[in-house]
């Protein structure tokens, strides 16, 4: 199943005193681009978190938001700077004598003098949060896949609708194609007739004439090519693979043997059809530039 380039998912759950909630959002982009909004506590996680949304995204550009919230308390540790703590007993106990005055010192008033305590967070233990924030984003990734491929099927059903148009135009101008050459001929007799009067027509000469200008304007070639070309649009479609730049690569092509068709083109009504033809072209390339 093809998918859309643009999604989002989102998961939350609660998890061993964390809440944590993941949020992926793509748009389009010739590779596989990530960005993450991630706490700068927990960016360890961003390269693992890169990894597994990597294994289901081929291209886009694709943000990767997440929330951890402590639910529990957590685990503190508070250091004493004993050199510091000594300086400042020392320093109230040389006042102390110099003006002989007591010290009134204890140990919660050394405690309040600056930096002799400093707090910080125990350190997060990596791989076990690791294993709570995983199951998350892998859920937050089945959603975004999900309404990837919604859009996909939308993406695939317009496509194929304009694929069905061209094929239409096409059919008409093969049909009409001959008919163009016997025009022609019958017009070239017609004018020759009306300029030597009751001279014999060399019907060799028309027929030579005609030759050369059916083989001018044949566009059987042109057409074949086409026809083949979106057999191979239709197979990619239904291929679980990425197709984006093939697709890309694939229009190109049928862009020009649409042009090729339109410079050979010498009457007014397969010339209509040839620009038919390249204006659904234009929105199918459109449309491919959503496609994974």
């Amino acid at each position: 199943m093809i998918r859309s380039m643009t999604g989002f998912g989102r998961a939350q759950a609660s998890v061993e005193g964390y809440n944590i909630t993941v949020e992926i959002r793509s748009v389009n982009h010739r590779y596989f681009e990530f960005y993450a909004k991630i706490p700068r506590t927990y960016a360890f996680l961003e390269e693992k978190i890169k990894s597994t949304l990597s294994g289901g995204i081929s291209r886009g550009k694709v943000e990767c938001s997440v929330q951890i919230e402590a639910t529990a308390d957590e685990s503190v540790v508070v250091t004493v700077n004993e050199p510091l703590a000594r300086g400042y007993v020392n320093a109230v106990d040389s006042i102390s004598e110099m003006f002989g005055i007591a010290s009134d010192l204890s140990a919660l008033s050394v405690a309040r003098f600056s930096d002799v305590l400093s707090i910080s967070k125990a350190p997060v233990d990596e791989d076990a949060l690791w294993a709570k924030v995983e199951p998350v984003v892998k859920s937050a990734l089945e959603g975004f896949v999900s309404m990837r491929e919604a859009e996909g099927s939308k993406l695939r059903e317009d496509v194929l609708s304009r694929a069905a148009t061209i094929l239409d135009n096409v059919a008409y101008i093969e049909q009409r194609s001959p008919e163009t050459v016997k025009q022609y001929s019958e017009k070239l007799l017609e004018r020759m007739r009306n300029v030597l009067g009751d001279v014999q027509v060399d019907e060799a000469r028309i027929l030579t004439e005609a030759a050369i200008y059916a083989d001018k304007v044949a566009v059987a070639e042109e057409t074949v090519r086409l026809r083949s070309h979106f057999e191979q649009l239709d197979n990619m479609l239904n291929s679980d693979e990425a197709i984006g730049r093939k697709l890309d690569f694939l229009v190109q092509e049928i862009n020009r043997e649409a042009n090729t068709i339109g410079s050979k083109a010498q009457d007014v009504d397969i010339a209509r059809r040839v620009i038919d033809i390249k204006a659904e072209v234009e929105k199918i390339r459109e449309q491919i530039q959503n496609i994974e």
